[in-house]
């Protein structure tokens, strides 16, 4: 967990789903499920409160802190609960019956797993202690084949809170999204995509 950060997360989503603050042409290529969840999260939001429709109260606090953990507030932006992104997953797993067993039965795994390493479930653990679990769980080919459904849960997991993130006007300011945007005046490429792209406007 100490080497993901959100620019992976990113990468690790193909460059996300992007929903209720995305511009019209952008939001129409995402599928009907994506654009329902952002827009249920968005709502939420701003309504200032949300009680979950599918997770237990427990359940709910280990969704809050697993998608923090994940996706934490930085210099940049502000963390995945900022963004809700807790509510985005509550919308999605509900709506999705596919993604109920495997979550719910994933943070019963990492309750389990706690008490095991610990003697307390997740959200209970000291701090250290639930990165450490998590860092057994975040990298499929360094994890050991005993906690494979914890890495199972974990990259689903995971994608999900990348998913709600880039969906979220939090995420879209983040990845510096500009879309349609009025240009008055082409200048050309900026430097510095002419520099990563290795090419230049003088003339050789």
């Amino acid at each position: 967990m100490s080497d993901f950060t959100r620019r992976q997360a990113l990468t690790v989503l193909g460059a996300g789903a992007l929903a209720a603050a995305v511009p019209k042409p952008l939001r129409a290529h995402l599928s009907p499920e994506i654009r329902r969840a952002a827009v249920a999260a968005e709502q939420a939001l701003l309504l200032g409160h949300y009680d979950p429709v599918f997770f237990t109260p427990a359940e709910w606090r280990t969704v809050r802190l697993l998608s923090d953990m994940i996706i934490p507030r930085d210099g940049r932006s502000g963390s995945a609960t900022d963004a809700g992104v807790p509510e985005f997953i509550d919308f999605t797993v509900n709506d999705r019956p596919g993604h109920q067993v495997p979550v719910r039965g994933g943070l019963a795994w990492l309750d389990d797993e706690s008490r095991k390493r610990f003697g307390a479930v997740f959200v209970e653990a000291g701090e250290a202690e639930r990165a450490a679990l998590l860092d057994a769980i975040a990298w499929p080919k360094r994890a050991a084949p005993e906690v494979k459904e914890g890495v199972a849960f974990f990259n689903r997991f995971r994608d999900l809170v990348a998913s709600g993130f880039y969906t979220s006007r939090i995420g879209i300011e983040d990845v510096q999204y500009m879309g349609n945007t009025y240009v008055p005046q082409w200048n050309g490429c900026p430097p510095e995509a002419c520099r990563h792209l290795g090419v230049s406007y003088e003339e050789g």
